[in-house]
């Protein structure tokens, strides 16, 4: 099993040293031959900003291009986003479950510990930008 996701694009703007990738990311049951007549298969238009781009004077808007990440950097990105958030949430519902005996204020409690961690993601995003980044081939 190969350690990079990679997928096929259209270049859609090139800024300073960003690159913005349009891609289509299908589900594993898009490429079936009865995917138009079900709906599971689903397909969805991304937009990727590929930063810190080596050689960006052969790049040009329409040009087809494979982007590249490894599953390390797919890893972080999924614990960041859902991970955390999800025991953030559950931990501090079940602390003011066990302190409290309203479930409303446990729930909205919990929901409003979430606000720091995404104020601190925000204010960390350069770093985490560094971290997880896509490449172009």
């Amino acid at each position: 099993m190969s350690n990079i996701i990679s997928h096929s694009g259209i270049i859609e703007s090139i800024h300073e040293g960003c690159v913005q990738v349009r891609i289509l990311q299908t589900s594993a049951c898009a490429a079936c031959k009865v995917a138009g007549h079900c709906n599971a298969s689903e397909s969805k238009e991304k937009v990727i900003d590929v930063m810190n781009v080596s050689d960006i004077s052969q790049l040009k808007v329409g040009d087809s291009v494979v982007v590249r990440a490894s599953r390390d950097v797919a890893n972080k990105a999924l614990l960041l986003s859902f991970g955390v958030p999800f025991l953030i949430l559950v931990s501090v519902l079940l602390i003011m479950l066990k302190l409290s005996s309203d479930e409303g204020i446990a729930a909205i409690t919990s929901l409003v510990a979430l606000v720091p961690y995404y104020v601190a993601l925000y204010f960390m995003r350069d770093k985490i930008q560094q971290k997880i980044a896509f490449s172009i081939e």
